[in-house]
């Protein structure tokens, strides 16, 4: 099994309602809803994760964050180690 980390940071609107409060991340169009502002936040969190994961899973993930223009960057990871000695004396 592999694990992907994936890092993403989207601006998120709030909106207080009548109802409640309404969440939006517009660049990625999705909305959600919630009684209190926190709920709200959570919730468009989750809708945001969930849709993310269903592009990855689908394959489409790279052109749906191309469409919403988004650019990929390449992380450098350093690896290091330790030399080994196995001499003995």
């Amino acid at each position: 099994m592999r694990k992907v980390i994936f890092e993403i940071k989207v601006p998120v609107k709030i909106k207080k309602k009548a109802i409640g409060y309404i969440s939006s991340c517009p660049i990625l169009d999705i909305h959600s809803q919630g009684e209190t502002e926190s709920v709200a936040k959570k919730n468009i969190a989750e809708a945001i994760r969930l849709f993310l994961i269903t592009c990855f899973e689908k394959g489409s993930l790279d052109d749906v964050l191309k469409e919403c223009g988004f650019k990929a960057q390449k992380k450098i990871t350093q690896r290091y180690s330790t030399p080994c000695n196995n001499s003995y004396l």
